[in-house]
């Protein structure tokens, strides 16, 4: 699980991000869904994961490969659980990947998530990354004119920025991935296997 000791710097408004005081992430409701949110699964599933997640986190990319299947098999298509996926950038490429995921027709928003992660190693490895995401937005149905507007729109920058700044100061996300199963943070944390997820997700407190 990958730590970010300046989580930001260079982009957000503010200098920096002072450290939580011992106790106030565990008194701290967690995360709730949001009407903007992108949600994988039924919306009246009682249990509620969010993630946060890198577009550029290596971590990630693994549990979408390995974890996330077994968890929508058992969980999201029985609808017992559901999945909302927040963007949170730990560089200036996931802004750029979370503005262009933005702009992705609603119905194919996880389609083109997984086809980021899938081939993470390739487009990363890209002469030019951004185009290479690009690519795949075209994929999945954006078309020039709006990836380029999209990349161009400095308030939907600043949204994203401002979204995981909150996510950090609010809930103490400081890693990627990190999940919170009905407003409480997994622990442990990470890209777990699937027998985690499983165990937490069955252990889960009421929403």
């Amino acid at each position: 699980m990958r730590q970010i000791w300046l989580i930001l710097a260079g982009f957000l408004l503010v200098g920096s991000i002072a450290a939580l005081p011992p106790g106030v992430r565990a008194e701290t409701p967690g995360p709730t869904p949001e009407a903007q949110d992108h949600v994988l699964g039924k919306s009246e599933a009682p249990i509620t994961i969010i993630e946060y997640g890198s577009l550029t986190c290596p971590h990630c990319a693994e549990f979408d490969r390995t974890t996330l299947p077994e968890v929508e098999k058992n969980w999201i298509e029985t609808g017992k659980a559901k999945l909302v996926f927040r963007v949170f950038p730990l560089n200036q490429l996931d802004v750029r990947a979370a503005m262009l995921a933005s702009c992705v027709p609603a119905e194919r928003y996880f389609a083109f998530i997984d086809a980021v992660y899938q081939s993470q190693a390739t487009w990363m490895a890209a002469q030019d990354p951004e185009q290479a995401l690009a690519g795949i937005a075209r994929l999945a149905g954006v078309a020039e004119d709006k990836i380029k507007s999209c990349l161009d729109d400095k308030a939907l920058e600043d949204a994203v920025e401002a979204q995981a700044y909150a996510a950090q100061k609010s809930f103490g996300v400081d890693s990627t991935p990190t999940f919170f199963i009905n407003g409480v943070k997994m622990d442990p944390n990470g890209a777990q296997p699937y027998d985690v997820f499983d165990k937490q997700l069955a252990a889960a407190p009421k929403s």
